[in-house]
């Protein structure tokens, strides 16, 4: 299964080459390709595919979607956590 799974963008950085950042997707945080979406800062939503942020995304229909997402048992499938990729979201 692939989905585009929505996060939030929790830092932008340059990696030398291009526009990255970390998103935070529930509690787990991955590295993220923001070259498309030039406009997204810290704080937005975006939708994620395979490592890429591909559309912004509104904080209300995030939320229902990851919490949709977890319902279904998808979310931790499609993100492969390890134990270095969780932190703890206040």
């Amino acid at each position: 299964m692939c989905l585009g799974i929505p996060g939030r963008i929790i830092e932008i950085y340059d990696n030398g080459l291009t526009r990255m950042g970390k998103v935070d997707f529930n509690g787990i945080i991955k590295e993220v390709c923001l070259a498309y979406l030039p406009e997204l800062q810290v704080g937005d939503y975006t939708i994620v595919h395979v490592g890429f942020a591909i559309t912004r995304l509104d904080e209300e229909s995030a939320r229902e979607t990851l919490a949709l997402f977890q319902s279904l048992g998808v979310l931790e499938e499609e993100l492969q956590p390890n134990t270095e990729d969780r932190h703890e979201i206040s």
